[in-house]
């Protein structure tokens, strides 16, 4: 059997940590060794509300197993005062998980502002707060591992759910960007989009499926992409039920056109085919360079011309 992998002596901050996955990653965390920041505003599944007795209780359950854990109830909004409360316990921070979200689920044309905005600052602007406050010391010491949480609506889309997309999408994007400024130093981004049961799926999903969707399920993936010895950076994974997934993009090879003058919209129509041809000249950027590859090298063509 191969070795267990442990992260004994590191210190991992997880947001939302009061309950579903973030209590998950909180326990397996701590049961293999590491130092726990949990933290929880202690709101209503919609973001209203404050109470510190989930993360309290999260924390004397670790503490009952012999683990090493601190509670805290700062606004993932407050992310600078997050890592200097784990900072000030355990000397530093290695590890970040942006677990924490709510969710206001309406109808696009029923969404009020509110609606939005709430969900953009916990989701997006919560997790930019404390992985910002980390980032440079994470960086200093050359260490660090970040995780991200999307969803399924973020990558298909769901009705009802246009905050709650916007969100998980545009926290990909902020992790592949940190890809290319943490890789020189040892600092790891990946972004998972779990299904767990828990208070935020409870209304969307059946009770029997919710029940069977264990947070559980989630954690082992994210230990894994946070230990030391895991080379990958800049994945993003479905995770959920005993299913464990990386997820792409792909890009038809397309329709290449002179790039001499621009293209006539018959052109497009009447070529269309070949821009959505997902056949075996498809192609899977990874990164923004690839992804110019080709439109680069058609404008050089042109010129040569």
């Amino acid at each position: 059997m191969s070795p267990e992998l442990r992260f004994d002596g590191r210190v991992v901050i997880i947001t939302g940590a009061g309950g579903g996955l973030g209590r998950a990653h909180a326990l397996l965390f701590a049961r293999r060794g590491a130092h726990i920041v949990v933290n929880d505003l202690g709101a209503g599944r919609d973001g209203t509300g404050r109470s510190s007795d989930a993360a309290r209780a999260v924390v004397d359950e670790i503490r009952a197993l012999g683990g090493s854990a601190i509670d805290n109830g700062d606004s993932i909004e407050d992310g600078e005062q997050i890592v200097a409360a784990g900072q000030q316990a355990f000397g530093r921070v290695e590890v970040v998980i942006n677990n924490a979200g709510i969710r206001r689920d309406a109808s696009f044309g029923k969404m009020t502002d509110a609606d939005w905005d709430r969900v953009y600052r916990v989701h997006v602007q919560g997790a930019f707060k404390v992985t910002r406050a980390a980032w440079e010391p994470m960086r200093q010491q050359g260490f660090g591992r970040v995780i991200f949480t999307a969803s399924a609506a973020g990558l298909y889309g769901n009705f009802g759910q246009a905050n709650y997309a916007m969100a998980k999408a545009a926290l990909t994007g902020l992790g592949r960007t940190l890809v290319v400024q943490g890789a020189r130093k040892n600092v790891h981004v990946n972004v998972i989009a779990p299904v767990a049961g828990s208070r935020m799926t409870a209304t969307v999903l059946p009770p029997e499926v919710t029940a069977a969707l264990l947070p559980e399920h989630g954690s082992p993936l994210v230990a894994w992409l946070c230990h030391e010895s895991c080379a990958e950076n800049g994945g993003m994974f479905e995770v959920g039920g005993g299913f464990f997934a990386k997820v792409r993009h792909e890009r038809s090879a397309g329709l290449v056109a002179d790039a001499a003058a621009p293209a006539s919209p018959e052109l497009v129509r009447d070529r269309f085919a070949a821009v959505v041809d997902f056949g075996p000249d498809a192609t899977h950027p990874d990164d923004i360079g690839a992804a110019a590859g080709p439109l680069l090298a058609n404008l050089v063509a042109g010129a040569e011309r």
